[in-house]
């Protein structure tokens, strides 16, 4: 019988274990010292000592973030379309739009140039996104929002520990969100992260994950039940500590498959970014259904998965009458490999052969 290989595989261990049932033993079980300690170690770790305010999904994160930063009716703030609805999604729970930009056909990461021609007097903001862990050209976004006097956000969702020219990502913008969700390069069961060298920003988020409160009952503002758990923050805290090291291990796979395959465009990476490789997005050639070739390899028990056929501007709740080329190219012929740190070199190069066989070129 051939041993399917999964997409992705989260990574929980005994010391998680030991961590929960520690949170267990002591009784609180909701915003406590568990939660403080992931935020200051996240913020040394991770993110260049800025302010962390721990909650409760990615999403809530973006969110918080935008409410936090001023971003409201009346806005607009440029995304890029090939990202997941969650990016969009948070713009419009704050009454803003959403404005659609194209993206970059090697990073796949948003176009400066297609940004540069959105940018209007109603723009408050451009939020890039670091598309499966590459960084968006953070050289071009940081001289964008400067020249034209708005702010620049920045989706790290998928991004933990990524870097442009030495640097952080979520160490760029007036504010960073990272996500905890289970198949990110670390976890909390499910969680986010915001990030802020802004005190007045930080100090704002914390209140509206809260109830608007900074103690029982006193309420200074209208805020929302945002918060993590103990429970999570403390598998986010072991985590944490395996993060440099699992995405290593992330490179070194994604150099692997890159160098065994033959037929399929591999991801490029700049020479200004450190990739963390959240996901190992392949592209199929002209004349190549990429659906039909996941069909054929999940029959083949090889995991993959198709992030994103449909761009926001497609979705219904989110649809927008934009021209994005490279977009719409992109959302039909890519998906992805099965990536995660304990993925062993046997089944990378039994990936590696199917892709290769039902992706050359026939006759």
């Amino acid at each position: 019988m051939i041993k399917p290989v999964p997409q992705t595989l989260v990574t929980i261990g005994a010391e998680e274990r030991r961590a929960v049932d520690r949170v267990l033993r002591g009784g609180k079980l909701v915003q406590g010292e568990e939660v403080k300690a992931f935020e200051d170690e996240f913020s040394r770790a991770v993110v260049a000592d800025r302010g962390c305010v721990a909650v409760n999904s990615g999403t809530s994160a973006l969110h918080l973030g935008l409410l936090a930063a001023g971003i409201g009716p009346g806005d607009e703030v440029i995304v890029p379309s090939f990202t997941y609805a969650g990016t969009a999604n948070a713009v419009r729970l704050t009454g803003a739009q959403p404005v659609y930009c194209d993206i970059d056909e090697k990073t796949y990461c948003a176009s400066p140039e297609s940004v540069r021609a959105l940018i209007g007097p109603r723009t408050a903001a451009i939020m890039v996104v670091h598309l499966f862990g590459h960084p968006a050209d953070m050289d071009e976004f940081v001289s964008l929002a400067e020249g034209a006097g708005i702010a620049l956000f920045e989706d790290a969702c998928q991004a933990h520990g990524a870097t442009w020219r030495g640097r952080p990502v979520g160490s760029f913008g007036t504010f960073g969100a990272f996500s905890f969700y289970p198949t990110k390069n670390m976890t909390t069961g499910e969680g986010g992260m915001i990030v802020s060298g802004d005190s007045a920003l930080v100090e704002k988020a914390r209140l509206l994950r809260n109830q608007g409160a900074r103690k029982a009952y006193d309420h200074e503002i209208v805020g929302f039940n945002n918060r993590m758990t103990e429970a999570a923050a403390a598998i986010g805290r072991v985590q944490l500590k395996s993060l440099a090291g699992w995405n290593e291990r992330r490179r070194g796979i994604a150099g692997q498959y890159s160098a065994e395959l033959t037929s399929v465009h591999v991801p490029s990476v700049s020479p200004h970014a450190e990739h963390v490789f959240h996901q190992y997005s392949v592209r199929v050639p002209d004349g190549v259904d990429r659906d039909l070739v996941r069909e054929e390899l999940a029959n083949r028990q090889v995991g993959t998965g198709a992030y994103y056929p449909v761009p926001c501007h497609r979705l219904e709740p989110l649809r927008a009458a934009v021209d994005l080329p490279v977009t719409d190219a992109v959302s039909g012929t890519m998906f992805a490999l099965p990536i995660f740190p304990t993925l062993d070199r046997e089944d990378l190069l039994r990936v590696a052969n199917e892709v290769n066989d039902l992706t050359a070129p026939k006759g």
